[in-house]
C-alpha cells in the first residue's frame, strides 16, 4: 500500500490509501466507521496506524477491498492538500551511507570556504578526491535531527535569513513499524514499516561554520520546514529490493542528478541494528539514508536560487516536490 496523510477542504486531517494511479485517496477512518470495524483510533493518524501493527494494516487492506468503489470514501488528490506522511515523526535520524557523497561533500565544504576565487576553486577541483575515512567503513554514522520542523509535498520552504547558500539533498529512508532494542540485522526488516523520500534541505554556509565544532550541523539543518518527507509511505511489501531503485533530482524541470539507491555502506537493516544497541528505537521513527551520490549542490557546485522548484524522484516511491524562497518573499 501507499499511505498518505492529507488535509481536506474542510480542514480535517485524514489518513488514506493512495490508488487509481496515484490520483485518488481512500479515507480509512471514514470507511472503518461505516463498516463498524471498531477501534477507529488506529486510523486517526499515520503514527496510530503504524502502532496498530500488522493487524491495523490487514484491516486497512480489507476496508479498501470492500469499499474502494464507494464514492463517499474516495477523494481526488487534487482536491486535498497532501501533508508529510509523518507530520511529526516519533524521532528522526539521518545517516551518511553513500561513499561518493561523503568524499565529494568534503571537497564541497572546502570549495565554499574559497568564496568566489575561481582560480583556487579550479585548482581544488583538479585534485583527486580524498579517500573515504575509515570510520565510515567501521560503523554506521548518523545524527539526530529536528522532528518538529517537518514539511510535506508541495510545501514552500522559506529560507532563514542567516543563510545565503541554499541546498537540497536527495535521500530516502525507512519508517520504523515496530519498537525494539538490541535488534539484530537479521531481524531488522521485521521492524520496518515502509519507505519514503527525504529532502534534507541544508544551509551550507551555516553548516560550514558549525561542522568544525564536532557536534553536527545544528542551524545548518534545523530551520522551519527544512526536513521534508513524502509524498507518502510505501509499505515494505511493495518494494522487495530497496537497494536498486532509480533516483533523480530535477530543479525547475532540469535534470540535476541521475543516480540510484545502490551502494549504501550499511543497509537500513544494519543501520537499525546499530541504532538500537542499548537504546529502544520506537515505532514511527524515520531513518534517512544520507545523500545519494551527486544528489546535492554541495557536490555539483550548483546551489538553489530564490523561487526554485525541486523534485526528488525515487522509483516505486514517487516524486517529492517543493519550492524554496528567500526569507521575506
Amino acid at each position: 500500500m501507499k499511505l498518505a496523510t492529507y488535509k481536506t477542504a474542510a480542514g480535517d486531517i485524514s489518513v488514506g490509501i493512495v490508488h487509481a494511479d496515484n490520483k485518488r485517496l481512500f479515507d480509512l477512518h471514514a470507511a472503518a466507521g461505516k463498516s463498524g470495524l471498531g477501534n477507529l483510533d488506529r486510523f486517526t493518524s499515520m503514527i496510530a496506524l503504524i502502532e496498530g501493527g500488522d493487524a491495523a494494516l490487514a484491516d486497512a487492506s480489507e476496508l479498501f477491498k470492500r469499499h474502494v468503489g464507494d464514492a463517499d470514501f474516495s477523494v481526488a488528490i487534487t482536491d486535498v492538500r497532501l501533508l508529510s506522511p509523518l507530520p511529526r515523526p516519533t524521532q528522526m535520524r539521518d545517516g551518511m551511507s553513500y561513499e561518493i557523497h561523503i568524499r565529494q561533500s568534503s571537497r564541497g565544504i572546502r570549495r565554499l570556504a574559497l568564496g568566489g576565487d575561481e582560480q583556487a576553486i579550479a585548482a581544488l577541483d583538479a585534485e583527486p578526491l580524498p579517500p573515504l575515512a575509515d570510520v565510515y567503513k567501521q560503523l554506521p554514522i548518523y545524527y539526530i535531527t529536528n522532528r518538529m520542523i517537518v514539511s510535506g509535498p508541495e510545501d514552500t520552504v522559506v529560507w532563514p535569513d542567516y543563510s545565503k547558500v541554499m541546498d537540497y539533498e536527495l535521500e530516502y529512508g525507512v519508517v520504523v513499524g515496530k519498537s525494539g532494542k538490541d535488534i539484530s540485522a537479521t531481524n531488522a526488516r521485521d521492524h520496518i514499516f515502509g519507505y519514503t523520500i527525504f529532502n534534507d534541505f541544508s544551509a551550507r554556509d551555516q553548516q560550514a561554520k558549525e561542522m568544525p565544532g564536532w557536534l553536527g550541523p545544528a542551524k545548518g539543518k534545523s530551520f522551519d520546514g527544512a526536513n521534508v518527507l513524502g509524498p507518502w509511505i510505501v509499505t515494505k511489501d511493495e518494494i522487495t529490493d530497496p537497494y536498486s531503485l532509480k533516483a533523480c533530482v530535477r530543479v525547475n524541470g532540469e535534470l540535476r542528478c541521475e543516480s540510484s539507491t545502490a551502494g549504501m555502506l550499511f543497509s537500513f537493516e544494519k543501520l537499525l541494528a546499530h541504532m538500537s544497541q542499548g537504546e529502544t528505537v520506537h515505532a514511527g521513527e524515520f531513518i534517512g539514508s544520507g545523500t545519494i551520490g551527486n544528489g546535492c549542490g554541495l557536490e555539483t557546485g550548483i546551489f538553489l536560487e530564490d523561487g526554485d522548484v525541486i523534485e526528488l524522484e525515487i522509483e516505486k516511491i514517487g516524486v517529492l516536490k517543493n519550492k524554496v524562497v528567500r526569507h521575506g518573499k
